[in-house]
């Protein structure tokens, strides 16, 4: 066979074989083929063919799939989010609707305000002008301190009437100024007293002297028949619960409401972040309690027995002790049988049993066990007593001298289980209270003096 007739026949041999190849490869890519002859020197006709890269691109389709995926995630994603926002925006404009006839019918109908009874802010006014003029004359003072309060009442008093006239639903803005101007009252009185507390320190002798009483206001019911509470400041905050006030009290011993507030004002606005109401079978009875590490210890009713509820997770635990006698209490009210007081040493809790004649008895309460962890005898009789405290380790007893005077008059150290016999005398704002504790975080006494917060700042002998 000649060789110009040999080689279009092995290339249409080739061709079915190369096919597939060729299949792969687009039609402007074959003639980028190569295809040379030559002879062998046996004489035989040899085709040699060069083909471009023809390998399947599979990462490129694999990477293609993968972007596929992805793309049809995120447009279900955006779809969900988009359902989300349909539904949220209903909502919103339900919200609006509701507002918009609310604000109709405050445009339309002036007395749909709810009323107020403004009378009871002039007397909360007048009585707030009668404790200036008592604490100006306490001081024997003439400071024109007292003439811008003076005047401040005054222009309150044209606040309230201003409100009356056109708008009652401005109380909130009187509450602030009252609030303002009662703690100007109270920094005012501090200033005066030149006492200098040293928290935490009990390197001295004793308390020497009792400032005069600093008087906040009327207790959150606005009711002087709620001559039976207490209120106060946690003794041993948690973080962030250092400003926290407490208070609880009612028309009889028997008490089952608890009031926390975050800080002062909040107190002075009686605007309570939270209300504890006891449950069936805890509530309590006296009022000497105590709050120290967001706990509440108070007196259980039945049985009686020391009680806590944990302020935090609303959960209560009691322990009985067993020599604690109901026949015993505070003279100036009945059901004072445990009463629980803190301070720099720890937790503690007083009582009188059979056993110690109705002498009152020290116990320390140890606060993890909510268990008595010692115990030390007096030698004051507890129906003899007003109330008492424990500042630094020592017990401290009142009584009254007369109606405007009370006096620290026995004192029991637990360190050194020495007694002593005072004549400690301090202003009462009136004449009987049911509660008075100390609070080593500012060195300051609290009273629950027939239904009003009284305070009191503590002066040590550091001779």
């Amino acid at each position: 066979m000649k060789r110009d007739t040999m080689l279009p026949a092995l290339l249409l041999l080739l061709l079915p074989a190369l096919s597939p190849v060729l299949a792969w490869i687009p039609v402007e890519d074959w003639e980028s083929g190569n295809v040379t002859a030559s002879v062998s020197e046996s004489g035989q006709c040899v085709c040699h063919v060069f083909l471009p890269d023809t390998t399947f691109p599979a990462d490129r389709v694999e990477h293609m799939q993968e972007v596929t995926k992805d793309l049809m995630l995120e447009v279900e994603i955006q779809m969900n989010k988009i359902v989300g926002f349909e539904a949220k925006l209903e909502v919103y404009l339900q919200d609006l609707t509701e507002l918009t006839i609310r604000v109709n019918i405050l445009e339309s109908s002036p007395d749909k305000y709810i009323k107020l009874d403004f009378e009871l802010l002039r007397i909360e006014l007048r009585e707030f002008e009668a404790l200036v003029s008592q604490l100006k004359n306490s001081l024997n003072s003439s400071s024109p301190i007292f003439d811008s309060l003076y005047t401040e009442i005054h222009n309150m008093s044209l606040i309230v009437n201003q409100l009356e006239s056109y708008d009652e639903s401005n109380l909130a803005v009187f509450r602030i100024e009252l609030a303002k101007l009662q703690k100007k009252l109270e920094d005012c009185q501090t200033e005066q007293e030149l006492i200098s507390p040293d928290i935490g320190n009990c390197n001295h002798t004793g308390i020497l002297a009792l400032s005069k009483p600093m008087v906040l206001q009327l207790n959150a019911q606005l009711s002087p028949g709620y001559i039976y509470g207490g209120w106060g400041k946690d003794s041993k905050p948690l973080r962030g619960s250092e400003s926290m006030y407490f208070y609880g009290a009612y028309s009889s011993p028997s008490i089952s409401d608890f009031y926390l507030y975050s800080n002062y004002d909040k107190l002075i606005l009686r605007s309570a972040f939270k209300n504890h109401r006891t449950p069936s079978g805890w509530a309590g009875l006296g009022s000497n309690f105590a709050v120290r590490s967001n706990s509440l210890y108070y007196q259980r009713n039945s049985p009686l027995s020391m009680a806590k509820l944990n302020l935090t997770s609303s959960t209560y635990d009691y322990r009985v002790i067993s020599a604690a006698s109901s026949k015993f209490s505070y003279s100036y009210s009945a059901s004072q049988f445990l009463d629980f007081a803190a301070d720099e040493n720890g937790l503690w809790v007083m009582y009188a049993s059979e056993a110690s004649k109705g002498k009152i008895v020290i116990a320390k309460i140890d606060e993890k066990s909510f268990g008595v962890e010692d115990e030390w005898n007096t030698g004051v009789y507890k129906e003899m007593v007003g109330n008492s405290f424990m500042a630094c380790g020592v017990m401290y007893a009142t009584r009254s001298v007369d109606v405007a005077t009370e006096e620290i008059y026995y004192a029991f150290d637990t360190k050194t289980k020495e007694e002593k016999h005072l004549s400690i005398q301090f202003q009462k704002f009136q004449d009987k209270y049911t509660n008075l504790d100390y609070n080593p975080t500012d060195q300051k006494l609290y009273m629950y003096n027939n239904g009003y917060y009284v305070s009191y700042n503590v002066k040590f002998d550091k001779e």
